[in-house]
């Protein structure tokens, strides 16, 4: 069962509204090309901040159900290029991490609704970078010198040749996607919160469905940090950062169950996810809400539920190097769930 139940639009006012009506927003792609809706609406990498909160204000207001085509710059904001080394490490700065394309306001959201996040389209771009930063990541007292590695990128590459015999296959991903939070502080993105942000999860690919509980009027969507490949947990405090394409969609939820953090969701399971500042608190936050999930949707008791999360259950530590927390989910098989 999925979480949509149903879309009630109300009107409300933001900065300034586009309709379909207006060219310059169109997205010129051919309609029959795509197995995805068309964009009604682009952003480009200018449009862009690094930080979370109420107070920044949108660069496009759109109705429930709107499908925005945005371009995402790396992590780094191109303060690395292709042609970079390792040497270029330590000149890269901190404020500038993470520029998040948005904010989106989505008309009718308000807090307690929910807002649901589909994503249409993940495209790589043409370059990608990984690296070391002294002080930064998982084993970050054993890796104490700058490390950097580039790649080069076709929009149709499935692999990127780490070695003469290691190859990575490609998964792209946004790592950062969040809702603002309800304060007007100016806050990090480096962490993971319940509005999402920096979560860095590789399952958040193509073709998945985000749930995330709304604060703000409006929603304040954002997006960014595209990863090319990752695996779970990004022990060095880097993916394959790259810019990106991304077609995503956005569906204001209202009258559903509430929920405290991000949940997502694939034609093959229904997944939660828990932030804390270690492991273990996370890991016992997903599991606990994976048990409200299950006795609110599947009509199961608490028993039932928590059983049936030690039974069928996947917990996966998605990251553990966006301090000061932790990113943990569980996963549960839809086809367990007789769904």
């Amino acid at each position: 069962m999925r979480l949509f139940l149903a879309l009630m639009i109300f009107g409300t006012f933001g900065i300034f509204v586009l309709t379909e009506g207006c060219n310059s927003a169109h997205s010129d792609e051919n309609t029959s090309a795509m197995s995805y809706p068309k964009p009604q609406y682009k952003l480009d990498r200018q449009q862009t901040h690094n930080k979370w909160s109420s107070k920044i204000p949108p660069v496009l207001t759109v109705k429930s159900g709107a499908v925005i085509e945005v371009q995402t710059e790396d992590a780094a904001d191109e303060q690395l290029s292709v042609n970079s080394v390792a040497a270029d490490v330590p000149n890269v700065k901190f404020e500038p991490i993470h520029p998040l394309t948005g904010p989106v306001y989505v008309e009718g959201a308000e807090p307690g609704d929910i807002l649901q996040v589909k994503l249409h389209k993940v495209e790589i771009g043409d370059w990608g970078w990984v690296g070391i930063f002294p002080g930064f990541g998982y084993l970050a007292d054993e890796f104490t010198e700058p490390y950097l590695k580039t790649f080069k990128f076709n929009k149709n590459d499935k692999v990127a040749p780490f070695t003469e015999t290691i190859n990575i296959p490609l998964r792209p991903f946004p790592g950062v996607m969040g809702v603002a939070p309800a304060t007007e502080e100016m806050l990090s993105t480096i962490p993971p919160r319940e509005n999402g942000g920096n979560m860095d999860n590789p399952y958040h690919t193509e073709g998945t469905t985000l749930y995330f509980p709304v604060f703000v009027e409006g929603a304040l969507f954002s997006i960014g940090d595209a990863h090319a490949a990752q695996g779970m947990g990004e022990v060095c405090g880097t993916a394959i950062e790259a810019p990106m394409r991304i077609v995503y969609e956005l569906n204001v939820i209202k009258g559903m169950r509430p929920i405290q953090e991000p949940q997502y969701e694939t034609d093959d399971y229904y997944a939660v996810s828990g932030f804390a500042t270690t492991l273990d608190e996370a890991a016992k936050k997903a599991t606990r809400y994976m048990v409200d999930y299950l006795e609110a949707e599947h009509n199961l008791t608490r028993n039932e539920a928590y059983v049936l999360c030690s039974l069928a259950g996947d917990l996966k530590i998605a990251e553990v190097v966006d301090v000061p927390h932790v990113l943990v989910s569980m996963h549960m098989s839809k086809k367990v769930l007789g769904m």
